[in-house]
């Protein structure tokens, strides 16, 4: 047996748990959520990285769609509701393939079923306009993990990728980490500052989690997760689920995708923007300064890694696709999480391993965190404080 053919036989026993996935994203931009016009259930590889065909082929057993908004967004809330509506959109269009998930027990479930369990991730705590009401919401509709901050801070949390403006988390922020444990929704480390990382280590009673980050003692990009954070993070049960975003995992990317950002400012775009005009700018660049390929063996190195400082039973896999513009070679798109295993399996993981990193460990930390909030909920009511009550100057 080959070590493809032993990682697609794992797979069917222990499917992917992919902790981040922007199709909504995607839809909302190419298409205003018209699910004719992007019908996933065919192939959609012309325009998406993602459709329930190639999630097959990937052996994905669980996917957290992600419901991110822009920070810039006018009303975030309101925007954040429309991409939850659009997950619920593909759970009633594609009942077959899809099962709505709210717990680790529907993840299971959904796994028996042979059928995809669909949880929902909120990328950003602009999500919440600074209300805590809010954030009850979102876990009333299904969110179960908000990451803290997106590319920019927000009034309570320093984000990775801006100037630093709280030094971490504030009063309101740790307010927000006991409220989302009391909730049972998981706290996302991607995108934020390490000082905050390390003010939400402090805060959290429940494991916390990284849906989409890699390491940065292997790339030194500041989306990624320092040594000392990983050591934490296993200290308390999380897990940091790795991505495949070529600018987080290859030095010579991250080099080459900062020029490519300014590339896009320079010519009017946000340099997240995947609209038709923007790649056009994007592909000019690319003619002229060919970018750096990641692969396969290039988010192995970091699983490598992480697995060598915060052990197997806390790691996960995060692909990032349709939110990313490239992808490695070998991980193209949703159906190319087996060529990964085959290399680790090559590296010498053994199937007990691999079926941690792509099932158990997920299911294990949000058990974990339902069973925090089953225990916060008995002592402590909802909390009504405001960023003016906690973060208010003092005097």
């Amino acid at each position: 047996m080959t070590s493809e053919e032993a990682a697609r036989e794992l797979l069917r026993e222990f499917p992917v748990v992919d902790g981040h996935n922007d199709l909504p994203w995607a839809l909302r931009e190419q298409v205003r959520y018209d699910l004719d016009a992007r019908d996933v259930a065919a192939d959609q590889s012309a325009h998406l990285h993602t459709d329930i065909p190639r999630l097959r082929a990937g052996g994905v057993g669980a996917q957290y769609w992600s419901v991110y908004v822009r920070t810039d967004s006018p009303d975030p809330v309101a925007a954040t509701l429309e991409q939850i509506d659009c997950v619920g959109q593909l759970l009633a269009r594609y009942p077959q393939d899809l099962r709505p998930a709210l717990t680790a027990a529907d993840m299971e479930a959904a796994r028996r079923e042979g059928r995809i369990a669909s949880l929902m991730g909120a990328e950003g705590g602009h999500s919440i306009a600074n209300s805590l009401g809010a954030l009850r919401g979102l876990y009333g509709l299904g969110v179960r993990y908000m990451t803290l901050t997106h590319n920019d801070n927000v009034d309570w949390a320093d984000s990775a990728t801006d100037e630093p403006k709280a030094g971490g988390l504030t009063a309101f922020g740790r307010e927000v980490v006991r409220e989302m444990n009391r909730l049972g929704m998981l706290v996302d480390l991607s995108h934020v500052a390490a000082t905050t990382m390390r003010d939400a280590l402090d805060a959290s009673s429940a494991p916390v989690i990284f849906s989409h980050s890699s390491a940065r003692a292997v790339c030194d990009h500041p989306r990624n997760i320092p040594d000392d954070v990983l050591e934490r993070l296993a200290a308390g049960g999380g897990i940091a689920m790795v991505t495949f975003v070529p600018k987080f995992v290859l030095q010579a990317a991250v080099d080459w995708t900062a020029a490519a950002d300014e590339n896009m400012r320079a010519h009017g775009f946000h340099h997240l923007d995947t609209t038709a005009e923007a790649m056009k700018v994007h592909r000019a660049f690319e003619e002229r300064q060919p970018r750096p390929v990641a692969t396969v063996s290039t988010v192995a190195d970091h699983l490598d890694h992480m697995r060598e400082v915060a052990g197997i039973d806390h790691l996960g896999i995060g692909g990032d696709y349709d939110g990313t513009a490239f992808t490695p070679d070998g991980l193209d798109d949703v159906s190319g999480y087996p060529n990964l295993l085959a290399e680790l399996l090559d590296r010498g993981w053994s199937k007990a391993d691999l079926a941690k990193l792509t099932w158990k460990n997920a299911v294990r930390v949000l058990d974990a965190a339902e069973d925090v909030a089953r225990g916060l909920q008995a002592t402590r009511s909802p909390s009504n404080a405001t960023i003016e009550s906690l973060d208010a100057p003092a005097g």
